[in-house]
């Protein structure tokens, strides 16, 4: 065998080995590429993240507006919630104020959130009444109310309770005071507990979105 055909021999089987490198090595990728990433640890945020989101409780209640919401009503953004009532005297307030700083402090690359209000007192928060309170922290600010055992159903698929007792006759509300992050098909994706820092909530939903954008992406591979 002379010279010539031998570096063609070489040559030949050179490429089948690249070619054959090449084909695993894609579909190593394939492969590793289609498995989800683990939920980020944002333990350091306060901040929990659920590998697999949670459904929320099925529900009809009633929005700031007057509107009909339901469950598939939350699909198509981020939005989150918080269990509160309207003549909170200082968690509600705060706790408003800090999710309206986090709003402001958002990249506008990011998708912009809602911020979900469910009332704990349907008995006082009127439509009306959650219309004027969100109003004053921003238009993606928003309220629910209805059934007592609807908002309470709710209220639980978010990780979160709340209890009415009256003292001397006046109304007191307990609740849960963390923040609930739902993702856009709806589902509970994060729970954000206290203290609140605005920038670390910020940060938490860049990563909390990124992160799920990647797992989409890789999803559809």
């Amino acid at each position: 065998m002379n010279r010539s055909v031998q570096v063609t021999l070489v040559a030949l089987l050179l490429l089948v080995i690249l070619i054959f490198g090449l084909v695993v090595g894609r579909q190593v990728f394939l492969v590793d590429g289609g498995e989800p990433q683990s939920a980020p640890d944002l333990a350091e945020m306060n901040t929990y993240v659920y590998d697999q989101p949670r459904p929320l409780a099925e529900f009809t209640l009633t929005d700031e507006n007057g509107e009909t919401v339901t469950r598939e009503s939350l699909r198509g953004r981020w939005t989150f919630a918080f269990v509160g009532y309207t003549n909170c005297p200082d968690v509600c307030p705060t706790a408003m104020a800090n999710l309206q700083r986090t709003n402001k402090l958002l990249s506008n690359e990011l998708p912009q959130p809602d911020y979900l209000l469910i009332s704990a007192d349907p008995e006082h928060d009127t439509p009306d009444q959650l219309k004027d309170y969100t109003a004053f922290f921003g238009e993606n600010f928003h309220g629910l109310t209805g059934d007592l055992e609807t908002l309470r159903e709710l209220a639980k698929s978010l990780s979160a309770v709340f209890t009415q007792r009256e003292v001397d006759g006046e109304l007191l509300v307990d609740h849960s005071g963390h923040f609930a992050l739902l993702n856009p098909d709806g589902e509970l994706a994060a729970l954000i507990q206290s203290p609140h820092h605005p920038e670390e909530m910020a940060d938490a939903f860049e990563r909390i979105y990124e992160w799920a954008k990647a797992n989409r992406e890789n999803a559809r591979s």
